[in-house]
């Protein structure tokens, strides 16, 4: 199945931005799809063989779900690929551009939701990222 693309500019300095998407402070802070959502613990440890674990829940403690990923290559500063539990793919890359930093992710869908669906709800989380970006380097 070919994977979902998203993308977005953040204007920031790569190296900020590979920092705060990587580091688990910042990801607490970012990595929710919509305003009732949260991730209220995450741990990062981004070399091959490291493991990523963002528990993401409903802030109305409705629901939640962990997401655990193992990389499997990092590039640091310009990209990483981790494998979910359930074997799926992850590619993010980031790249300088004139007026900040173009990430990209490519991910293979899962089964169970729509793609269109997947794609909304990882771009409402790169798009939140973008705005906690910029908002620290106002």
């Amino acid at each position: 199945m070919e994977k979902v693309h998203i993308e977005a500019i953040a204007h920031v300095p790569v190296e900020a931005a590979w920092d705060l998407y990587m580091k688990p402070e910042h990801i607490v802070r970012w990595n929710a799809a919509s305003e009732d959502w949260h991730t209220p613990r995450a741990e990062n440890d981004p070399q091959v063989g490291g493991t990523y674990h963002a528990r993401m829940e409903a802030k109305d403690g409705s629901m939640g779900f962990d997401l655990i990923a193992t990389y499997t290559a990092v590039e640091p500063g310009r990209s990483f690929t981790y494998e979910m539990q359930d074997g799926r793919e992850v590619l993010a890359a980031f790249e300088a551009v004139d007026d900040g930093t173009r990430i990209t992710l490519d991910f293979d869908p899962e089964a169970q939701n729509p793609r269109e669906f997947q794609q909304q709800g990882w771009q409402a989380i790169l798009d939140n990222f973008v705005r906690y970006a910029e908002g620290l380097e106002a």
